[in-house]
């Protein structure tokens, strides 16, 4: 597993793109070693070593716990502990509570709508707050109009058939950039699931939040995407 999909991300400082980065450059490092050696058929060993023996394994297991105990105790409780489990990592090298995992995926903590109260959140005033489309265009995000989507539906039926009277169709609600809609005819009847695949911006949060796992992000045709300004 290599870059942003690989979620080499440190939750304490929101940031990733440096790591993202330094292993694909260590799994090229990889490739072209094997590649030279004339092992093209061999699985690339030498990137697990590196990653082991590089600043990202040493970052990311210092704050591995963080997120654990934020889900777990909540934020008022959860942040200082994380912090002291974090710094005893950074003195020590050593966490006094081994490794925390989340004990399951995050689609399977998602509530039935019936358990939940709809929020009404207040209109973006454009000075503070701001419509999802007016920030996919600070992004720059750009897909070429006639390529493949590459948001794939295992199943075409499941967005209006289980997700819509089951949850909702969260989709609409947890992508950041307004990709998923639920359509009705102009008699407010016939619901259909579209799917805006040029406002996408690589978040991969479907992916991981689909709760009938059934949208597969693949890589975009031509490599579109967003282009972030001053990166």
């Amino acid at each position: 597993m290599i870059g942003c999909s690989a979620g080499f991300v440190n939750l304490p400082r929101i940031k990733g793109s440096h790591n993202a980065m330094k292993t694909g450059m260590m799994a090229a490092e990889a490739a072209f070693e094997a590649l030279s050696a004339g092992r093209s058929g061999d699985e690339l060993k030498a990137y697990a070593y590196l990653y082991e023996h590089s600043h990202v394994y040493k970052d990311l297991k210092r704050v591995r716990n963080v997120k654990p105990f934020w889900s777990r105790l909540g934020t008022l409780l959860g942040v200082p502990v994380g912090a002291f489990d974090m710094w005893t990592n950074q003195l020590f090298g050593l966490s006094v509570f081994g490794t925390l995992k989340h004990g399951k995926a995050d689609y399977a903590t998602l509530k039935p709508a019936r358990d939940c109260k709809p929020i009404a959140y207040p209109k973006p005033d454009g000075i503070v707050s701001f419509d999802k489309l007016s920030s996919v265009f600070l992004s720059s995000t750009n897909h070429e109009e006639d390529q493949p989507i590459h948001l794939k539906l295992k199943d075409p039926s499941i967005p209006i058939a289980r997700n819509l009277p089951e949850y909702a169709e969260p989709a609409q609600r947890y992508c950041p950039a307004g990709v998923y809609e639920v359509v009705y005819d102009n008699s407010g009847g016939n619901p259909r699931f579209v799917i805006n695949a040029q406002n996408c911006v690589h978040c991969k949060t479907c992916d991981i939040k689909d709760p009938a796992q059934n949208i597969n992000w693949v890589t975009p045709e031509g490599g579109g995407g967003p282009n972030y300004p001053n990166m």
